[in-house]
């Protein structure tokens, strides 16, 4: 049996799975959808302790633990496993953001990223929060999925895009698969490389999770059967 444990990107929460896990339980699996929450001032280190919490009430006789990080969850879901190496069977990053010790969304993202979001933050939020792009920028165009988008997105706090990752070298011996989307907003591709994940491409827009849950469903199925770099027979 394997557990999947999905978190979800910035702006979003755990209902940004919601078509993907009935997908994931009608082949056998399991899932947990951890919340990161928005309140107050919380950074990454906060959700990376909220994914740890969740590792925590997976029982040790599960065959398989697979973490799986969408955009800025993909920082977090590595520092959460680099606290709990030994619960992780593998990471997948969904067109993920990923670095080594000290990185951060901001020391990774281009300079009008960066920019665009200060901005935000201190033009629309209160200094501390940036609030939800609309969800064209997460290549949603469908009119139904798109107001359901905007209905549910949160601001995010700023301090998780500032807050450098703390590792200690225990992620690097997880193997992992980085699954970027096609046509490509960022170079997630090569950042999965950067940290030594295999890739992996799927044409959807960045939120894919929301418009082809199904390919992706079984590109986590297949990612379960890796263990020690290695497909399971």
């Amino acid at each position: 049996m394997t557990t999947f444990v999905l978190v979800h990107g910035a702006w979003h929460g755990p209902w940004a799975w919601d078509r993907m896990v009935p997908l994931l339980h009608s082949a056998g699996a399991h899932t947990l959808t951890p919340d990161l929450g928005t309140a107050g001032d919380c950074g990454l280190h906060d959700h990376a302790e909220a994914v740890v919490a969740a590792l925590d009430t997976v029982r040790e006789e599960e065959d398989a633990l697979v973490l799986v990080g969408h955009s800025y969850a993909g920082l977090v879901v590595r520092e959460a496993a680099d606290m709990r190496p030994d619960a992780v069977g593998h990471i997948v990053l969904v067109d993920g953001w990923a670095g080594s010790d000290g990185a951060s969304i901001f020391s990774l993202a281009p300079a009008a990223f960066v920019t665009a979001a200060r901005t935000a933050a201190e033009t629309r939020g209160d200094g501390r929060r940036i609030r939800a792009p609309p969800p064209a920028a997460f290549g949603i165009v469908d009119t139904d999925d798109a107001a359901w988008l905007a209905a549910r997105m949160l601001p995010q706090p700023l301090r998780t895009f500032t807050e450098p990752t703390r590792l200690s070298g225990a992620v690097d011996r997880i193997p992992g698969t980085a699954v970027y989307c096609r046509p490509q907003t960022y170079p997630f591709d090569q950042l999965g490389n950067a940290v030594g994940y295999r890739t992996q491409a799927l044409d959807g827009p960045h939120d894919v999770m929301l418009t082809d849950p199904g390919p992706l469903a079984r590109m986590l199925l297949e990612a379960g059967s890796f263990k020690n770099g290695k497909r399971e027979v």
